[in-house]
């Protein structure tokens, strides 16, 4: 059985396939797109595709013609180093020396260029074009065709990229270019079930279009700020970059990636929706680079067992703060074990929902945070850093403090110990107070929960515990409060998070 893997819809080598040089080949054929003259197929001016009584489409056909001259072919140009022969392979002064400097000095190992394809598409007149960034990374050069192929190539300047969503943003020195808007993939027209066609140069086989529907939204393969479109509209290798149309002629999404067992289409194809690419191209057409808010916490879904440990929370929705480092938060006054219950006025259901607010939130504005703390909600103020900045930024590392006698407990399904130096050698312990686990019983709730030897319970109960008086008097008060669960922090490698565990009853 074949396993089925996430690939980016890649562009080819020419150099070391065959079909894309029959892709070359072909790109003489075709009329030639006079550039001088405007093509205008915006989508305050895009017309509807007409449907039968049922909603489905009778022909793609006329929304094909309107929005093809804005799609483009992309080749671009890399130099690389080739393998240089059997160096070495034969002793100094040997009778076969001769042959293989000669073999070497063929070009063999000289430097060459590889080519590949991609698809990409005109977002305004003055010549901007979007595509995806695994498609021109590392290119030497990048040339624009247009549909219908045939025409000139024109050289594109590279303006920025963005690695976190795949997107790139190019330039060809060029006006009255046809080009197509950007449409509302939150809304009709992007909905589960709603007809799509995507548009580029698949298999480098030259311009091509295919039609399905929205099959799902909002999926995540593997990126931070990841929102994709999935769609069995025929998307294949090389389409990379081309335009997802809704009927109306507006781009909802850039194809970027499918799910296949053999690298051809199967009808999982993932198209990076507008919503997230607009704004990234916004601030790669000002900027040349992104500009993403930053909160500066360390976050955390609340899982449903957790609800009940928590005072005053009644659902699983907004996001724990496990960690406050250095940054905005900890100067707006946001804690660890804070729940972020809405940011800038708009509710947060998760954790991965908080991390796109936040990112697509302006550098340097103030923003409303609202979190729940000790049952009760608490409202912030937080000047929002540069998510750039702050990756870039190496933290300081703390010294170790000299831990105090050690002293043991069982419970819980937990064998726990204050820290020692030795424990913390034995597990690499790097937190310097709090209650390491030295054990994991089986079949416990502790196990089910992913607990393991060698973490460290800094916080019990959302109050911070250095020994194990501290642990038992926060589980003497969670069942004196009536709680079912116990809150703890738990850090791993220095990663925290937030586990509950069933208090025992008997």
């Amino acid at each position: 059985m074949q396993s089925q893997a996430i690939a980016k819809t890649m562009t080819h080598d020419q150099a070391d396939t065959y079909w894309p040089r029959l892709f070359l080949g072909g790109l003489a054929v075709g009329a030639v797109l006079a550039l001088g003259q405007a093509l205008p197929v915006s989508a305050q001016e895009a017309l509807p595709v007409e449907t039968m009584d049922d909603g489905r489409p009778i022909s793609f056909a006329e929304l094909a013609e309107m929005v093809s001259p804005a799609v483009v072919n992309i080749t671009t140009s890399t130099v690389v180093a080739s393998s240089t022969g059997p160096e070495g392979m034969v002793p100094e002064g040997s009778p076969f020396e001769d042959f293989f400097r000669d073999f070497q000095d063929r070009g063999d190992g000289a430097p060459r260029r590889s080519s590949a394809l991609g698809s990409g598409f005109v977002i305004s007149p003055d010549g901007y074009i979007v595509t995806n960034n695994h498609v021109i990374e590392g290119a030497d050069e990048i040339e624009i065709e247009f549909f219908p192929g045939g025409g000139e190539l024109l050289q594109a300047d590279l303006i920025g990229t963005d690695p976190n969503t795949d997107i790139a943003l190019l330039k060809v020195d060029a006006t009255d270019l046809p080009y197509v808007d950007f449409g509302d993939s939150d809304g009709p027209g992007s909905r589960v079930g709603d007809w799509v066609m995507a548009m580029g140069n698949p298999l480098g086989q030259g311009f091509s279009v295919s039609a399905g529907i929205v099959s799902a939204r909002n999926r995540a393969l593997s990126g931070t700020y990841d929102d994709y479109i999935q769609t069995d509209a025929a998307i294949n290798r090389g389409n990379s970059g081309g335009p997802l149309f809704n009927l109306q002629g507006e781009v909802i999404g850039v194809n970027t990636a499918i799910l296949s067992p053999n690298g051809g289409s199967i009808g999982i194809g993932f198209a990076m929706s507008a919503a997230v690419v607009e704004n990234v191209v916004g601030q790669l057409q000002e900027y040349g680079e992104t500009r993403r808010g930053w909160l500066g916490v360390r976050i955390q879904d609340i899982t449903p067992d957790m609800v009940d440990a928590i005072d005053g929370l009644t659902s699983s929705a907004g996001a724990m703060v496990t960690d406050v480092p250095p940054g905005p938060a900890e100067d707006g006054g946001v804690l660890a074990g804070d729940v972020i219950l809405s940011f800038d006025g708009l509710m947060v259901p998760d954790t991965r929902e908080l991390v796109r607010m936040v990112g697509n939130a302006p550098v340097g504005t103030d923003v409303i945070v609202e979190v729940l703390r000790g049952g009760e909600t608490v409202t912030l103020t937080i000047t929002l850093g540069r998510r750039e900045e702050a990756e870039a930024a190496v933290p300081a590392s703390a010294e170790a403090e000299e831990p105090a006698a050690p002293e043991e407990l069982e419970m819980l399904g937990l064998s726990l110990s204050e820290i020692t130096e030795e424990l913390a050698d034995q597990y690499g312990i790097s937190e310097t107070e709090g209650l390491v686990i030295t054990s994991v019983e089986p079949l416990s709730d502790a196990e089910e929960k992913g607990l393991m030897a060698g973490d460290v319970i800094t916080e019990a109960g959302q109050q911070a515990i250095a020994t194990v008086e501290d642990f038992t008097a926060r589980i003497d008060a969670a069942t004196e409060a009536g709680r079912k669960s116990l809150l703890l922090l738990v850090r791993r490698g220095g990663d925290p998070r937030f586990v509950a565990l069933v208090l025992d009853t008997d």
